[in-house]
């Protein structure tokens, strides 16, 4: 056979070989057609159509003066059926819809809309997304009157979808401490630890799959409501959050340092007021990236010989006037020496002295001898303060503590234990721990949500609760009080004393532990309670590794402390004594006139026959000041953004003038404002709460 036969011949097979294929894929697509068409259609209507989950409304976190702290805002995805509308609507709007279109959505012409919209019309979409920019409610309502779109979904065929976004009013403020929720469910701080109560039900809806891979709801009657979550109500106050902040901020900036937290408690109840942790980022500034004071696990350094000495005074007879020898400031343990701050030591002080000077060989010798031959006795005592356990915060990633027991302990480990290494606590313990002695000796659970709501009705209640009804007994509980106070009228932190109420607390300066190694890199801490003599709150500042020359408690974290107990002290008129009478009563001859607004006064004096001068004629609001019997006008001022001076006022101006900038007020009494709780010229936070009283 010649090569063009055989060509002839294989060309020919080919040839059948794809009619005989074509033939095949025309008998299939009939029979797919016309034998199966129901089936395939019932299939495709079964794919394309899916039940998708609907999330809820996230819940409302709040202050405790209901101050929003993060919110959910409803922002919209806007798509169109341009199938819907019919022709003469449709044919009517759409040049004035392309063109309100374009500008909100600047990033495409009026043109462009017109042509999308038409198009989609004509090849019979039923679907199409006309931005992926979205809206916010104000702009949604005023779409919601556009051409066609005024026509409503069902006969518009205009589509908002709800996507929510959380909002912070206060942006930064507590951000790890309100936290987040990513898609995972994962997250930190308040969002992720009340999730099941925030999250709420999610609901269910019939979804279409159309072309391009959208899905456009498809509205059945049949939809499962989501339920929206329920707002929480935080303890935390936002004035004293910000003072804490700020006040932190500043010193971890001053000194340098890796990372700080600050904690400020409510005595009696174990409230949460404030809580803030920052951390040094990469490019030198300092933001919340961990929660140190409810995570972290570190050794507490001289804070912990509160512990010690608590064990000392209730199982011996140990008095704060006995003495101990201290020598010159170091001895050996092993071949291990434990030494003293001061070069040459302390020789021989009192109990008192050791604890205010935070002499770690007295607390050592001390806690030797006594509990040298039954370690487990000390180690019990530890046990029954909680210092071996969580605490059981209601925040998700509390840290454990390390408490060996003694069949682990070496030959050192009970003298370094007695202050505060060789044991490893999270700072919340030891605030709690100082707060128990604020609070008469008994220990309250911190807390940091105290209700769950829905509008206005309570659905969950969290109330304060006691972890132990008594840590020691009240001759104890007296000694260590004294010794507080002791360590800032002349101990370690004598630099915080001299104020116009009295302080108590303990420093604290600990090596940190580097790869099984004590390094000169120091963390710092000052925990305490004020006013001593009647505690409100309690109070622990940490600072890590700070620079420079000053690297104690004393030096970084002290300072601290009292900055935030200062503006405290000055907010909180509860606090302070009452004004002797003398410095109330102006005198005179005419009837008390004390501050307002200028009109007023001015008109009612004249018609008194009271003389009363004013160096200016155009101004609101003054303050008399008394000469003889004349009044002259004062001008307090009145700026943007502080707080103004209303004391002596009636309260319908104080009420006028605190209002106008912003702020909530509350009152109590009757007559003129005597008081109020933000101090004049202070900065104004945003809703932020004042409180006057009138008498």
């Amino acid at each position: 056979m010649n090569i063009k036969k055989s060509i002839l011949i294989r060309v020919r097979v080919a040839f059948l070989l794809v009619a005989l294929f074509a033939v095949a894929v025309v008998v299939r697509m009939g029979n797919i057609q016309f034998v199966e068409g129901d089936k395939w259609k019932k299939l495709a209507e079964e794919i394309g159509f899916q039940y998708r989950t609907i999330k809820a409304t996230r819940g409302n976190i709040y202050s405790d003066n209901g101050s929003l702290l993060a919110t959910s805002l409803p922002f919209y995805k806007v798509a169109f059926d341009p199938m819907i509308a019919d022709s003469e609507v449709f044919k009517k709007g759409i040049d004035s819809l392309s063109l309100l279109l374009s500008k909100t959505f600047p990033s495409t012409s009026a043109r462009q809309f017109k042509q999308k919209i038409t198009d989609a019309r004509l090849s019979g979409k039923r679907y199409i997304t006309l931005s992926r920019e979205q809206i916010d409610y104000q702009q949604k309502k005023k779409m919601m009157d556009w051409p066609i779109f005024r026509e409503g979904r069902h006969e518009g065929g205009v589509i908002f979808e709800k996507v929510d976004k959380r909002f912070r009013p206060f942006n930064d403020l507590a951000f790890r401490t309100v936290g987040f929720l990513n898609e995972d469910n994962y997250g930190a701080g308040l969002e992720y630890s009340f999730n099941d109560l925030l999250g709420g039900r999610d609901g269910e809806a019939l979804y279409q799959k159309m072309a391009g891979g959208s899905w456009k709801p498809v509205f059945d009657q049949q939809e499962v409501k989501p339920e929206e979550g329920l707002d929480i109500e935080t303890t935390l106050d936002v004035n004293l959050q910000d003072v804490a902040e700020t006040a932190l901020l500043r010193a971890l900036e001053e000194h340098s340092a890796q990372h700080g937290a600050v904690v400020v408690m409510e005595v009696s109840t174990g409230a949460i007021k404030a809580i803030s942790n920052l951390t040094r980022l990469e490019n030198g500034s300092y933001g919340e990236t961990y929660n140190y004071f409810v995570g972290g696990v570190r050794e507490p350094g001289s804070t912990f010989k509160l512990v010690s000495m608590m064990a000392l005074f209730e199982d011996t007879n140990l008095s704060l006037e006995d003495s101990i020898d201290t020598g010159t400031g170091e001895i050996k343990v092993y071949k291990e020496s434990i030494r003293d701050h001061k070069p040459g030591g302390y020789g021989k002080i009192t109990i008192q002295e050791a604890f205010e000077k935070s002499s770690n060989i007295a607390v050592a010798k001390l806690v030797m001898n006594q509990y040298g031959t039954q370690p487990k006795k000390f180690y019990e005592y530890i046990e029954s303060l909680g210092l071996n356990r969580p605490i059981g915060f209601q925040m998700k990633g509390e840290g454990e503590p390390k408490v060996k027991t003694p069949d682990k302990w070496s030959g050192i480990t009970l003298p370094w234990m007695a202050f505060g290494y060789e044991v490893e606590t999270t700072p919340l313990q030891m605030l709690t721990l100082y707060n128990a002695v604020a609070n008469e000796g008994r220990m309250m659970k911190p807390y940091i949500v105290s209700r769950a709501k829905r509008a206005d009705k309570v659905i969950r209640d969290f109330k304060p609760e006691i972890l132990k009804r008594q840590i020691c007994s009240d001759a104890t509980l007296e000694k260590l009080k004294i010794m507080l106070e002791g360590v800032v009228e002349r101990g370690t932190a004598d630099n915080i004393n001299g104020t116009h109420y009295k302080i108590a607390g303990k420093t604290g300066t600990a090596q940190k532990l580097v790869n099984g190694k004590h390094v000169k890199k120091y963390y710092t801490s000052f925990v305490g309670y004020f006013p001593a003599d009647n505690p409100r709150y309690s109070c622990m500042v940490l600072i890590d590794d700070p620079k420079g020359y000053r690297q104690y408690g004393s030096d970084v974290a002290a300072p601290v402390f009292k900055e935030i107990a200062d503006k405290i002290y000055a907010k909180d008129i509860d606090m302070h004594a009452p004004l002797s009478p003398e410095y109330l009563v102006e005198t005179g001859v005419f009837p008390t006139v004390k501050a307002g607004y200028y009109p007023d006064l001015n008109f009612l004096c004249n018609k008194l026959g009271i003389s009363n001068h004013s160096k200016e004629d155009e101004v609101e609001w003054v303050r008399a000041s008394v000469t003889n019997n004349a009044i002259n006008w004062k001008y307090p001022s009145n700026a943007a953004g502080l707080v103004p001076d209303v004391q002596g006022m009636m309260l319908r101006d104080a009420l006028y003038l605190l209002e106008n900038k912003g702020l909530r007020v509350t009152y109590q009494g009757k007559g003129r404002v005597i008081n109020q709780s933000l101090p004049p010229g202070s900065r104004i936070a945003k809703g932020g709460l004042i409180r006057i009283i009138l008498g």
